[in-house]
């Protein structure tokens, strides 16, 4: 496994890629994603293992909806065999969107470090496929294993400047969080509240919520001066 130096202690961590490797070789899926979570709720996505990957994983994150989210709520894997199939109607805006990247299932377990939940591992497939006892055992003590490396990775890509972005692993989404900040401040309102609005102004203005995010931090939209009628001043 390649390694990059902790600035800080060199003592080795992980680098974002070969976290995701070892879940799509081992386990057989098309591809993987791993995302960490704050105590406030923010979203930090580590890696991606292609761009198909990162772009149904920002799916997940703009729609909030998917197993990504129920597996983050329910702190327990949760299967999604069959996106196409007439009888899955849990999350119809996701299984839109993925349709058109041509994939077909995702499975979502936890990463857990003691009692803290610390994330999700994201598995998808571009063919319908069930699981069995074996996939989800190896797969939950896979998750088990790499937390503590995506933790690290997190934090790294948090704190130092130098740590390089790209839509393969958006280094901890920085434009989301500091607008989701920013909207905490003008609204005085939680951290999962302003992400809210933030996702609800993205959906009813049909822009991804990066573009809005953007817009926030360099000051073009300020969610305490929206219009009245503005629908995402209400509860979404």
């Amino acid at each position: 496994m390649s390694h990059v130096a902790d600035p800080a202690d060199d003592r080795p961590l992980p680098t974002s890629g070969s976290l995701c490797a070892p879940f799509v070789t081992d386990l057989g899926v098309s591809g993987a994603s791993i995302s960490v979570v704050s105590y406030g709720g923010l979203q930090s996505t580590v890696c991606s293992s292609d761009a198909t990957v990162a772009r149904a994983e920002a799916l997940q994150f703009e729609l909030g909806e998917g197993p990504h989210w129920d597996a983050l709520a329910s702190r327990a894997p949760v299967f999604a065999t069959d996106l196409n199939a007439p009888t899955e109607s849990r999350w119809p805006l996701l299984s839109d969107g993925v349709r058109g990247l041509g994939i077909a299932s995702i499975f979502a377990f936890p990463m857990v470090m003691g009692a803290a939940l610390v994330g999700v591992v994201d598995l998808y497939s571009t063919k319908a496929r069930s699981v069995d006892q074996e996939f989800i055992a190896k797969a939950s003590l896979a998750a088990g294993r790499v937390a503590m490396g995506a933790v690290q990775q997190a934090l790294r890509s948090a704190t130092d400047p130098r740590s390089a972005e790209s839509p393969m692993a958006p280094a901890l989404r920085r434009e989301v969080h500091q607008a989701t900040g920013m909207i905490i401040a003008q609204l005085d309102i939680s951290a999962t509240d302003a992400f809210s609005r933030l996702q609800g102004h993205s959906f009813a203005t049909g822009r991804p919520i990066a573009e809005v995010a953007h817009e926030v931090v360099r000051g073009g939209l300020a969610f305490d001066n929206l219009p009245d009628d503005d629908t995402t001043q209400e509860g979404e």
